[in-house]
């Protein structure tokens, strides 16, 4: 359970491989020590004749094992020759020394017991012969293996001159030489042409015949200058603002830009080659990926039964991938999306065979029997709750939802948690539970004091919830809305120029969840150090050039004001909650608040029968109750009607908002407040519009003069 399927078809042909390789250096060391043998003791051939053959050939097998012991231990089989590099032939050197030390050990000792095998009369093989058997042995068989790298070149399919890349390597370090070598020695479509460096003793050098032409600086220049198609981005060791800011000249010239990842991230120092990746958006955050240690992960996951709602999601099946490395007794995902959830089983399926202990149970969080049953038929030690609604604007415009799937859906987990004796419930929340103007973020401030009030009920389950920012590349994120649109060829839409957010993988997100269960003891927020916030509209400009588009030129960029409950920033820690440390220096607990359980439980069931009626208003109103830090924007509401419904014209209806209480009513009705009260709203409409205008002006001005630049 937990091992990766083995295609039998590869594994048969890699170690037939193998052993061919291995016969073929077997029989070079039998050949080199026969001849050896006659040819430095030819004294010996002309007075014993046959006799001295005879007792050389008897010798052979042995000296085939003593090379073979060794060849084996120095993995001389395993190796790949033709990417072969010095190293690998000096542990030719070494096999075959230590193996013609042990042959003269067995030699000597069997002259001393026996005079039959080894011997001729009383002529002994002497120690020339073996110091010739250690050179000629490394000799021969170093020299057949680079005759196959030279033949195998040979024989190759060669890419054609004209499809192959004129590329520029950044950096001319450790490891942008070996990339250098590597792109010589293999057939690969990248041709190197120069490299840069910023260390001005390198500049003027070569490595492996590749000129070092210039400093980083000089990126966009030296471009041009050498008709370069792809730059290869190979310094993993930088720090993580410099790597940002030279990505950002690299990709300034419209070139292809590759990247090695972070020295962190790199899996060995050779074969670098295939870890030259695309840059992703993750590469201009400005941080590298944060690395979690799995300590502790498995003590609480291996031989357990783990339980993942929204296990079909972006978050979920991340979480069912990294959680099936450590072994759990069985996967229980329950999402109430059957396309996904078959995905994300398949996969594991495939990966880990036909037989992993992986279920699908297709069910919503708000189906309190459902969920009793599923608790009840598979009894998870482990559940990690990431089932809920997330969308902003959607949430904005369907308020009941939100609270039926988020705040009840976590109610009845929970619950069953507790009462089925599972042993840690993680759930995922939000940064924008923090002070939230949105109806989204309230719900998860609501799902955390849910999960804390389980907690200090005396509950014997460990809940525990993780709150963290954006995450890259999930589902509803901003990356595959600007994707999309610059593949229509604009315009990229972005709500403020000013607004920023966190931001984090998917692995770190899952990563910190996993790790909150090994830190969890009941009733803490998990909150994750994700450095510095990004600007979106910073973002939205690397990711057109990153998509070889120029921004403002090829591409527009258009703001489009901030979405109902959209604000400028998010928050990770409110005011009460202070911070405490734990182990893990990125990942910090925000202090317990204590929740009054009885009086949480009756806004919950006033909530419930709200619900019920599919009263949007009465829903938001009832959530300013259960969570007081809830400042809903109000700004929409100029799209809504006195009755309080959508309005199916204008920009607030293209963008979903919904009402919460008619203007009308939130002044004294009649007379001249009412008038003033329309006339300040018509106000304040125009000067929001004006602002957005002012700041969409100002940040054109900046890209074009960027662009001129």
């Amino acid at each position: 359970m937990g091992k990766k399927k083995i295609d039998l078809k590869s594994y048969s042909m890699r170690t037939l491989r193998e052993w061919i390789l291995a016969a073929a250096d077997m029989f070079m060391v039998a050949a080199v020590f026969f001849a050896t043998a006659l040819l430095t003791q030819s004294y010996v051939v002309d007075e014993y004749g046959s006799e001295y053959v005879i007792s050389v050939l008897i010798s052979t097998p042995v000296v085939v094992v003593c090379f073979f012991l060794f060849f084996v231990l120095f993995k001389i089989f395993k190796v790949v020759w033709r990417f072969a590099r010095i190293k690998e032939y000096m542990r030719i050197v070494l096999a075959c020394i230590c193996g013609t030390l042990l042959f003269t050990g067995v030699d000597q000792l069997a002259h001393f017991v026996s005079s039959h095998e080894f011997i001729v009369g009383d002529v002994y093989r002497g120690f020339p012969v073996y110091i010739v058997m250690a050179f000629s042995t490394s000799m021969s068989v170093a020299v057949m293996h680079l005759i196959y790298e030279m033949l195998y070149s040979y024989w190759t399919p060669r890419i054609k001159p004209a499809e192959r890349k004129r590329t520029m390597i950044v950096g001319a370090g450790s490891t942008g030489s070996t990339v250098v070598e590597e792109l010589s020695r293999k057939n690969s479509i990248y041709i190197p042409v120069c490299l840069v460096d910023d260390d001005l003793e390198k500049q003027g050098r070569t490595i492996d015949n590749v000129p070092i032409v210039g400093s980083t600086q000089e990126i966009p220049r030296l471009a041009t200058k050498y008709s370069i198609s792809t730059i290869i981005f190979a310094i993993p060791s930088i720090s993580a603002q410099a790597r940002k800011s030279m990505l950002a000249t690299c990709m300034s010239t419209g070139c292809q830009v590759k990247v090695l990842p972070y020295i962190s991230e790199l899996v060995g120092t050779t074969d670098m080659v295939s870890q030259i990746r695309d840059i992703n958006i993750g590469d201009l955050l400005g941080r590298p990926q944060i690395a979690f240690t799995d300590k502790g992960v498995a003590a609480y996951i291996e031989g357990k039964v783990c339980m993942i709602t929204g296990g079909g999601g972006s978050i979920g099946s991340e979480l069912v991938r990294q959680i099936v490395k450590y072994k759990p007794a069985k996967v229980v995902i329950v999402d109430v999306y059957e396309n996904s959830a078959y995905e994300i089983q398949q996969e594991i399926l495939r990966t880990y065979g036909a037989d992993y202990p992986i279920r699908i149970e297709i069910a919503s969080v708000t189906d309190r029997d459902k969920m009793d049953e599923l608790f009840m038929e598979h009894r998870p030690k482990i559940v990690f709750h990431a089932a809920a609604h997330k969308h902003v604007p959607l949430m904005e415009t369907n308020p009941e939802e939100a609270c039926k799937n988020n705040i009840f859906g976590t109610l009845n987990v929970a619950q069953m948690a507790d009462k089925h004796g599972v042993e840690k419930f993680v759930m995922i929340s939000t940064d924008k539970a923090v002070n939230p103007t949105n109806v989204m973020g309230a719900t998860k401030r609501c799902c955390e004091e849910i999960v804390q009030m389980m907690a200090q009920s005396g509950s014997k389950t460990e809940f525990a919830a993780v709150r963290f920012g954006n995450v890259l590349g999930s589902n509803g994120s901003v990356i595959p809305l600007f994707r999309e649109q610059i593949k229509n060829g604009g315009p990229v839409t972005v709500t403020h120029p000013d607004i920023i957010r966190y931001f984090m993988t998917i692995p770190e997100a899952v990563s910190l969840v996993l790790q909150a269960g090994t830190f969890a003891k009941g009733g803490e927020i998990f909150i994750l150090n994700m450095g510095e916030p990004v600007k979106i509209l910073t973002l939205a400009e690397n990711l057109i050039t990153m998509m070889g588009y120029t921004p403002y030129k090829d591409i527009e960029i258009k703001f489009t004001g901030l979405r109902p409950g959209e604000k400028l920033f998010e928050e990770l820690l409110m005011k009460e909650e202070g911070l405490q440390k734990t182990p893990n220096e990125k990942i910090f607990i925000g202090r317990q608040v204590t929740i009054d359980k009885p009086w949480l439980m009756e806004q919950l069931q006033k909530m419930h029968d709200i619900c019920a009626t599919n009263d949007k208003e009465a829903v938001v109103e009832q959530l300013k109750v259960l969570v007081p830090t809830f400042n809903h924007d109000k700004s929409y509401l100029r799209a809504i009607s006195g009755t309080g419904k959508i309005v199916a014209s204008g920009e607030g209806a293209a963008q979903g908002v919904i009402g919460s209480k008619p203007v009308a009513e939130e002044q004294p009705a009649g007379g001249r407040k009412a008038d003033k009260s329309k006339r300040a709203e018509k106000k304040a409409g125009k000067a929001d519009k004006k602002e957005v205008k002012k700041a969409e002006k100002s940040a054109g001005k900046k890209a074009k003069k960027k662009a001129e630049e």
